[in-house]
């Protein structure tokens, strides 16, 4: 005789065997022990869940007629929610043999050819059931033409016609046969239901198992209860008699529990070097790296749950073993680091199954979890804070000029809180600064540099040639866009950036570089007529204007941008020094134990 594998053989019989479908085995026994059983029936979930076993199990509560000698002959008992599994119905029905029960693939009757043939058999009455049932699998696979042929039949059947379909993808089935069937969602069964179920049978079948091994066939059989028959079935054809942990781990190619507690650990340990050696082991025995990272982020999900409930209770679906072992590292651990090696993990998950090197991939989120810094306590960040607002509220004010910036002192300049001297050493002690800064150039003297808010006005001076100083063509001609600012504020910007290379009361020659983007602009007739009017009005007298497009003299020469260029950049220098040395500032640095890392300073 062939060898029936494990699926088949211990396939469901009744609604008392069905595991993890309670929801459905309860409302189909209850219909039927009241009479109001439906006339179609729409069965969906994922692969192994149940779904053709439920449908079969359904035919035989219905045309059961009990066994022989049970009921008087001649009667007819009806149907009944606990087949006898032993009449002629219920055993023809077990084996696929019965006339009156038919399994159709939709995979390959999907036409509405197929359908109509359907149509024909469904007047005739059973030859002996009670009912003639037709079981659809893979109902989703009917075409459109299929659907709309078969409407009319699904919704006024002959009192003797049943129909149960089967589907993995009920989004691909209309809503007008939705409305037509009774929908039974089957869920994914738990680890823990199969584990006990896969128990059942090697123990009904003389095989020895620990609990690891069943944990892992579980958690590989992901929901579905007909894969953990399979898998059992290809261990045990390794194994033989005697199934352990490491063995079926091995077989089927995944990391054991103990594997990944120990990078769990590892990981919240901060111990990185463990972490990579255990991944590295996987690697040579030739292990999933992805499949790895899965499982993984699954215990790194049961440790953050042991952790934050006490009696987890169904919410960590782990065997005993396990459970224990999540328990302990959930104890030893810290919520808020656990839930953050959980987020980073998370993060990271995709990048390493993306990956064209998974190893790697692993590996690098590994260390850089595993060297995460570690979580300061808020009580000790509240301290120091209240520490630093006591400092500043007992800070004294000090009285300098007033457009200063605070602890601006006029005579010594910017502040710094005094500390003590090392030994042997007279310097002057400063401020804490970041050493990545640079520091910052020495103070100018105050100077009357004109800037971008108030530039200097030049009354109306006519000296001799050599009687100029040398600054006098930029500080003339600052006068001179000064007055064309007023009226024409875009010319003005434009010639910023032209070099005044004469300056006179009747001349005026500005020069731009070669290649300068302002000289097109600056060049066109109207925008010389204005800077002549302006130069005009400044000097009281005709001014002659002469605008050189790529000059060479132009080069190098010190403009009217530049200069403004310059003076800001100087008092940005003044500004961040003066705030890197303020008084708040530096009691912060100390207090909190930190140090500046950026520096911005608020727009004028």
């Amino acid at each position: 005789m062939s060898y029936v594998v494990l699926a088949r053989k211990w396939r469901p019989m009744s609604f008392d065997d069905l595991v993890g479908q309670e929801h459905v085995a309860r409302t189909l026994a209850n219909a039927i022990e009241v009479g109001r059983v439906a006339h179609a029936f729409l069965f969906t979930g994922v692969r192994g869940v149940g779904k053709t076993t439920s449908a079969r199990i359904l035919a035989k509560a219905l045309n059961c007629v009990r066994a022989p000698g049970t009921v008087p002959p001649g009667t007819d008992p009806g149907p009944t929610a606990s087949p006898c599994l032993a009449c002629p119905p219920c055993l023809e029905i077990a084996a696929g043999t019965d006339v009156d029960v038919q399994e159709i693939d939709g995979a390959s009757y999907n036409g509405v050819d197929e359908v109509r043939r359907l149509q024909e058999m469904i007047p005739y009455r059973p030859s002996r059931d009670r009912y003639k049932i037709f079981i659809v699998d893979e109902v989703h696979m009917l075409s459109t033409n299929a659907w709309n042929a078969f409407l009319k039949t699904l919704e006024e059947p002959p009192p003797h016609v049943k129909f149960i379909f089967a589907t993995t993808e009920v989004h691909k089935v209309p809503v007008t046969i939705l409305s037509r069937v009774q929908r039974f969602d089957f869920k994914m069964i738990s680890s823990r239901a199969i584990a006990d179920r896969l128990r059942h049978v090697t123990t009904a079948e003389g095989i020895g198992v620990d609990d690891s091994a069943l944990s892992i066939l579980a958690r590989e059989a992901a929901g579905s209860m007909r894969d953990g028959m399979s898998l059992l079935d290809q261990v045990i054809a390794w194994g033989g008699s005697t199934l352990t942990g490491p063995d079926v781990a091995r077989v089927l190619g995944v990391a054991s529990h103990r594997v990944l507690h120990d990078i769990a650990g590892a990981l919240v340990r901060g111990d990185a070097a463990k972490a990579l050696a255990v991944v590295a082991e996987l690697a040579d025995q030739g292990h999933d790296i992805p499949h790895v990272a899965r499982d993984l982020l699954a215990l790194l999900r049961d440790v953050v749950v042991a952790k934050v409930c006490p009696e987890p209770g169904d919410l960590i679906d782990l065997a005993d073993e396990e459970r224990r072992d999540v328990m302990a590292l959930a104890q030893d651990s810290d919520a808020d680091d656990l839930v953050r090696v959980h987020q980073g993990f998370s993060q990271g998950f995709d990048d390493v199954v993306r990956s064209g090197q998974p190893r790697a991939a692993l590996e690098m989120l590994l260390v850089r979890l595993a060297r995460r810094p570690p979580l300061l306590p808020i009580d000790d960040l509240v301290g120091r804070l209240r520490e630093l607002e006591r400092r500043l509220g007992s800070a004294p004010r000090r009285e300098g000029p007033r457009d200063a910036p605070p602890g601006f002192d006029a005579a010594r300049g910017p502040e710094a809180r005094p500390r003590p001297r090392e030994p042997g050493s007279s310097a002057r002690p400063t401020a804490p600064r970041d050493r990545r800064d640079e520091p910052p150039p020495p103070r100018p003297e105050p100077a009357a540099a004109p800037g971008p808010a108030a530039r200097p006005s030049v009354a109306r001076v006519e000296p001799e040639p050599e009687e100029r100083s040398p600054d006098f063509a930029v500080v003339a001609f600052i006068g001179v866009l000064e007055r064309l600012g007023a009226a024409r504020p875009e010319l003005a910007a434009f010639f910023e950036h032209a070099a005044p290379l004469k300056v006179s009361p009747t001349e005026l020659v500005v020069g731009f570089e070669p290649g300068s983007v302002f000289s097109a602009q600056a060049s066109e007739k109207e925008a010389v007529a204005a800077l002549a009017h302006a130069a005009s009005e400044h000097f009281g007298a005709r001014v002659h204007v002469v605008v050189e497009l790529d000059s060479e003299r132009s080069r190098g020469f010190d403009t009217v941008a530049a200069q403004h260029a310059r003076e800001r950049r100087a008092r940005v220098q003044r500004a961040i020094a003066d705030a890197k040395q303020h008084p708040r500032v530096v009691d912060a640095m100390e207090i909190l134990g930190a140090r500046i890392k950026d520096l911005k300073l608020a727009s004028d």
